[in-house]
């Protein structure tokens, strides 16, 4: 079991990659705290994890609200004793627009929630990590290497994680606490799904003709499953990557090389 007997974080959790991901992490000896500002998804899914013999708690928080997030890591502590690993996948969209047009307060709040949220979570669960070292994986997007036209809110929040990521693996190393980013690009899961099917309705073509066309685009030749993306986060949160940190993981088909 690659997380046997680590307590591991998940804030975010919605039912694509965020589900799949908790789930695979309680197969994998972990104890989950699934955390969303819905209670709905988390809750199902814990007691689903608890139902297989698992171990999982649910506890709705908004990671853009500072006191959230420290309360989020002290229930995770009354619940399982510590946290080793924290996923950051909480992020807000905000509003597609032009840059011109834009609302630049929008575009703060998608900061507060992806940016400020992840570092607010970060800061809270460092006086667990501090004294047994851990792993936090901050999931991103191809979106921060290769933007898309008013995509703004959501792409530059996503970029500057990025950047905290490597900021935090040099200053947190010393406490044997690693810091990486995943990276992610077209993910078939629910929200792609629905994409691909409303996209295929408009334009009166069947829907493998745009999942064809968008896999053409990727050396694997398929779009990876948000199941499949998830066991790579899990590589991330494992001793099997004891020695990596500041890195971005392309966890996308080789979607990247086509920059």
């Amino acid at each position: 079991m690659l997380l046997k007997d680590k307590v591991i974080v998940v804030t975010g959790v919605g039912p694509g990659m965020g589900v799949k991901l908790c789930k695979l992490a309680a197969r994998e000896g972990a104890a989950v705290v699934l955390s969303a500002r819905s209670a709905d998804v988390i809750t199902d899914t814990a007691q689903e994890i608890c139902g297989e013999g698992g171990r999982a708690v649910a506890v709705r928080a908004d990671v853009g609200r500072k006191e959230d997030c420290i309360r989020l890591a002290a229930e995770s502590i009354n619940a399982f004793g510590r946290i080793d690993g924290l996923v950051n996948s909480a992020y807000r969209y905000g509003t597609f627009t032009s840059f011109e047009e834009a609302d630049l307060d929008d575009w703060r709040a998608s900061y507060e929630v992806t940016l400020f949220g992840a570092l607010q979570m970060i800061q809270a669960v460092l006086p667990s990590m501090k004294s047994r070292g851990g792993a936090i994986v901050n999931v991103s997007t191809m979106e921060a290497r290769k933007p898309l036209a008013e995509h703004g809110s959501y792409s530059l929040p996503k970029a500057a994680l990025h950047a905290a990521t490597r900021q935090l693996a040099l200053e947190l190393g010393k406490y044997n606490i690693r810091v990486n980013n995943a990276v992610i690009g077209w993910m078939w899961g629910v929200s792609v799904e629905g994409y691909m099917t409303s996209s295929a309705k408009e334009n009166g073509v069947p829907v493998q003709q745009l999942i064809d066309e968008v896999a053409r685009n990727i050396p694997l030749r398929r779009i990876p499953t948000d199941a499949d993306c998830a066991k790579s986060v899990v590589l991330l949160l494992s001793d099997y990557a004891s020695e990596v940190t500041g890195a971005a993981l392309d966890i996308n088909g080789g979607e990247f090389l086509a920059l």
